[in-house]
């Protein structure tokens, strides 16, 4: 067996004709080969990982766009806060473990919240300023002749990742 991918998410998305027989096979295909694959009920640009992770994205550019933080704190939130609970478990999971009487009780107390931040959400127009503003930021802590082995350090840190969860789920 090849070793797991460094994101082992798959994402399977079956044409209208596929069969449910033939999206099983796949799935168990991809769980025997060490990926975690999951089913898209239907096709969507960018599937749901790239639009997940567009949401956020989006949300921290207009952030920084707007003045609220630098990039390096917009990084150290996601980090040292999102990331941390997200490493082994997903927003459905954080939320029904952050209120007591799980998502119900979490969607009573801080859905008017939610509503509010939406309803003030400045969406990110991808303006080139404040593109170049965010890049002289990056250069200024990791210059541009430095980004491949910082992307090696990363692969490597998702390495030792995935080694971790491999051996909770051992544990467990």
């Amino acid at each position: 067996m090849n070793p797991p991918s460094l994101v082992p998410l798959v994402e399977l998305c079956g044409a209208p004709w596929t069969s449910a027989q033939t999206m099983e096979r796949a799935h168990r295909f991809y769980e025997r080969a060490g990926q975690k694959p999951v089913t898209v009920n239907r096709e969507i640009s960018g599937f749901l990982l790239n639009r997940l992770q567009g949401a956020l994205l989006d949300e921290a550019l207009s952030l920084y766009e707007q003045g609220y933080a630098s990039a390096a704190d917009l990084d150290t939130v996601i980090r040292d806060g999102l990331a941390m609970r997200w490493s082994f478990m997903g927003p459905f999971e954080t939320i029904d473990l952050n209120a007591p009487g799980g998502v119900a009780d979490y969607a009573s107390r801080y859905g008017g919240t939610y509503r509010s931040i939406a309803a003030t959400r400045v969406p990110f127009e991808w303006q080139a300023a404040t593109l170049d503003k965010v890049d002289a930021e990056r250069r200024a802590v990791l210059p541009r002749e430095d980004i491949e082995a910082r992307s090696r350090w990363r692969d490597r840190r998702l390495m030792a990742l995935l080694a971790h969860r491999r051996a909770l789920n051992d544990e467990e």
